[in-house]
């Protein structure tokens, strides 16, 4: 195995323990870090050229966050977080899901998926427009996989882009707050949205495990 010398996932006392997300899209990275706080260092793999592009060729939400997670820590030393995540709208047979980040296009731009989502949407009442956000984090290293967490967050899609927070499809989605869904991600302001985001339920899951290991 070729690692590299990232440090140790058990630090001395008077050092960050560092995590290495396995993606290039630095939105997440930033997100997770914001979430987990200034007690850990968290770095994406955008630092580190020599490690590969893992193929996404699992058809679920878990088997692609443990695919990247997997073959990211066979490169590197210590744990390695890989989140998967999307939208599931139960009108487009929860659709895009595990292709969210590409449903308009292999290259395609956050603005097209959202653009793409709304038009197979125009026009149905807000009673079908039922969707949720789902994350999976899967932990580990040395290539096998020591823990996976799941968190969801239900809502419903707006009818048009709303708000100029957030990234992906944040502008279109309204979680359920108290029973009702009234503004989007990307309307809310960015400490509601951590504090109740799938993302952010999977993470706790993640730091339970994390303090417990």
């Amino acid at each position: 195995m070729e690692s590299e010398n990232i440090p140790s996932a058990k630090p001395s006392r008077h050092e960050k323990p560092e995590i290495l997300l396995a993606t290039r899209n630095k939105h997440k990275t930033q997100e997770i870090q914001t979430m987990l706080g200034e007690g850990v260092i968290v770095t994406d793999v955008t630092l580190h050229a020599h490690l590969p592009e893992i193929e996404e060729t699992g058809i679920t939400f878990e088997e692609n966050s443990k695919l990247k997670a997997e073959g990211i820590s066979r490169h590197v030393r210590g744990i390695v977080l890989a989140d998967d995540s999307g939208l599931e709208v139960d009108a487009l047979g929860k659709e895009p899901g595990i292709y969210s980040a590409r449903y308009a296009g292999p290259e395609c731009t956050d603005e097209a998926n959202t653009a793409l989502v709304l038009k197979k949407m125009k026009g149905l009442p807000d009673e079908v427009r039922t969707a949720r956000f789902r994350c999976v984090l899967a932990v580990a290293e040395n290539g096998i996989t020591l823990a996976v967490f799941d968190g969801t967050v239900e809502g419903v899609l707006a009818h048009e882009v709303r708000g100029e927070g957030g990234f992906g499809y944040d502008p279109i989605f309204m979680p359920l707050i108290n029973g009702v869904c009234t503004q989007t991600f990307g309307e809310l302001s960015s400490e509601i949205k951590h504090s109740m985001s799938h993302r952010s339920r999977a993470l706790a899951q993640f730091r339970v495990w994390w303090a417990n290991r």
